[in-house]
């Protein structure tokens, strides 16, 4: 799923979605055990768009970095969906983490006043490590800051990370955060979000990618900043569910009703607006059923 034909199969599914072409329901998470919680999130396409349905199951467990283990764990089962035919099965965690990167990509490319950057990425982990390849291919970045819980997080990233990007890509930890934010246009929240991580202020021309809280107990941005971007700049969610799933913006007391969604954006009936910009993202299976199109038609490209 290379992050270009990732990025515009997301969009195809937005156009599709909004022709009535798509049926997503919004996903289903269950506790099974104390911190512990299933994401169930099937999607399919009509058979004139496609006839592909995807279903992703993973579970979610904030305890099990530690346990040595990853905190997303599942799969995703791609099938034909007029017959039920399996055609695919894909690790949930490295769909879920391109697929985020990839939907933070377009909206960069749409909202973005520099999506070059330079880019501060607050996180360390597996989502802020999708960002970084993502965005530095994909957008151009070439000048990224990382902030980690504590400065030697931020060391061990850069190292680990390093041999995977491509060269010319500068990485340097941002001890000084405040002086990270004023630097970078772009910024890219990834945190396990139990606390703000993020209090601005910001540049004038900031885009900021918040993808870390994906409930409503969980943030990532302190609320006075989140009021300012809705009230001076401009609020866009990934999708209509983030409504009532984005604890960043319930958090803040934001009126969500008419916050206008990356496809609204992209098919031109949501109004524009200048300021600073607040992308918030939740997930949802509509980024999962675009990457099964991708890696179908990578392996039928194959075959």
């Amino acid at each position: 799923m290379p992050w270009g034909p990732l990025a515009a199969a997301i969009e195809t599914t937005l156009a599709d979605e909004a022709a009535g072409r798509v049926q997503a329901p919004e996903r289903w998470v269950l506790p099974v055990a104390p911190g512990t919680s299933w994401f169930l999130m099937p999607a399919w396409l009509a058979p004139e768009a496609g006839d592909l349905a995807a279903i992703k199951l993973i579970t979610y467990a904030a305890a099990n970095a530690q346990r040595g283990l990853p905190a997303i764990l599942g799969d995703v089962l791609v099938m034909r969906a007029s017959t039920g035919e399996r055609l695919a099965l894909l690790d949930g965690p490295t769909v879920t983490a391109r697929r985020t990167a990839a939907v933070t990509l377009l909206a960069v490319h749409r909202l973005a006043a520099q999506p070059a950057g330079p880019l501060l990425i607050i996180g360390t982990g597996v989502q802020a490590l999708s960002h970084l390849q993502a965005l530095s291919e994909g957008a151009g970045v070439r000048e990224v800051w990382v902030r980690g819980r504590t400065p030697q997080r931020s060391r061990d990233f850069i190292v680990q990370a390093q041999g995977q990007v491509r060269e010319g890509l500068v990485l340097q930890p941002a001890d000084d955060l405040g002086a990270a934010v004023q630097r970078c246009p772009l910024v890219v929240t990834a945190t396990p979000a139990a606390a703000p991580c993020l209090e601005g202020p910001l540049r004038a021309d900031a885009f900021v990618a918040a993808i870390g809280a994906f409930t409503p107990a969980m943030i990532e941005l302190a609320p006075p900043l989140t009021r300012q971007l809705a009230a001076a700049g401009r609020v866009v969610i990934d999708s209509a569910a983030a409504r009532h799933e984005a604890g960043d913006l319930l958090g803040a007391g934001i009126d969500t009703a008419g916050l206008p969604t990356l496809g609204e954006v992209l098919a031109g009936t949501a109004a524009a607006r200048g300021g600073a910009v607040l992308f918030k993202s939740c997930g949802a299976a509509l980024w999962d059923l675009a990457a099964a199109r991708c890696a179908v038609a990578g392996l039928e490209g194959v075959g």
